[in-house]
Parts: structure tokens; C-alpha cells; sequence
């Protein structure tokens, strides 16, 4: 089974490539993802790295937290399942008097 990990604290300079290379010495990477500003292409410093195995994922996250990648000290944590309900918005309350 896969496990996705999140990785934060990422260089601006880091993109999907240098990402999955810093992870490839600990496994089967099947997905590696830096994600970027939709206005800007710039990255958000953060980004996902997904593993073909759970214990590659879990040697993976235990030897890489607090390491130096691309001159920043990254953050490594299993990924969470974001929820449905992302909020948004912007409309008006209906009951509001505006």
C-alpha cells in the first residue's frame, strides 16, 4: 500500500524533480509533487511525496525530518486526508441586512 508524506519548509528554488531525488535514496517514489501559486508559478514551500510502501515512507520521514535540502531545514510528516469542506466563499450571509 502507498503513503503519501508531507514535506514543509521547502527552498522557493526547489521544484518536483530536486524534491523526488532528496526521497528516491529511501524508496519507490511514485509521486512527487511541489505545489505552486496559480497566479505566480511560484512555490508555496511545501509539497507531497508518495511512496510505493509504507516502511520505505516511514524510514523515509523518520531519516529526513529536520535535514537540509536546497539550504532549508524541511519538515516531514505522513500527509493528512484534506476534507471536502474547504470553505471559500466570499458570498453574503443571507440573513445579513447587506
Amino acid at each position: 500500500m502507498s503513503k503519501k508524506l508531507f514535506v514543509g519548509g521547502l527552498a522557493w528554488a526547489t521544484d518536483d524533480h530536486g524534491l523526488r531525488e532528496a526521497f528516491e535514496a529511501h524508496g519507490d517514489v511514485t509521486d512527487c509533487k511541489v505545489i505552486t501559486d496559480r497566479d505566480t508559478g511560484r512555490s508555496r514551500g511545501f509539497g507531497f511525496v508518495t511512496f510505493a510502501n509504507d516502511s520505505d515512507a516511514n524510514e523515509a520521514m523518520r531519516l529526513m525530518e529536520g535535514t537540509d535540502l536546497h539550504g532549508r531545514t524541511i519538515r516531514v510528516n505522513e500527509a493528512q486526508q484534506r476534507s471536502d469542506n474547504r470553505g471559500g466563499g466570499g458570498g453574503r450571509d443571507r440573513n445579513s441586512r447587506w
